[in-house]
């Protein structure tokens, strides 16, 4: 499984950004497709995750703001990014974890990891 972001960037507090998660090399029918951050001060988070069945969770700290989608027929997984803050500034990971039904949010539970994309979000 091969996982590439891309979208990150630098942007003012208010701006949007999105990030794109390229996936192929998929081996078994079904994953949940995540995206993670982390920053020097900061473990590993999870922001938002996306079901097989379309079913979609996000952390508090980024409801409302934050939409995780996925183009099926181009294997991409996206998260839309209005009203950044600069404490959303960090590494974003694409990640995913074979289906078992639910999507985990600990990092531990995910098998595959992209490289990150760095996004800075300036006051």
């Amino acid at each position: 499984v091969q996982l590439v972001e891309s979208g990150g960037g630098s942007v003012q507090a208010g701006g949007s950004l999105r990030l794109s998660c390229a996936a192929s090399g998929f081996t078994y029918p079904k994953y949940c497709m995540g995206w993670f951050r982390m920053t020097p001060d900061k473990e590993r988070e999870e922001v938002a995750a996306f079901g097989p069945d379309g079913s979609t969770t996000y952390s508090d700290s980024v409801k409302g703001r934050f939409t995780i989608s996925k183009d099926s027929v181009k294997n991409t997984l996206y998260l839309q990014m209005n009203s950044l803050e600069p404490e959303d500034g960090a590494m974003y990971y694409c990640a995913a974890s074979v289906w078992v039904g639910y999507c985990p949010d600990r990092v531990y539970e995910y098998q595959y990891w992209g490289q990150g994309t760095q996004v800075i979000v300036s006051s």
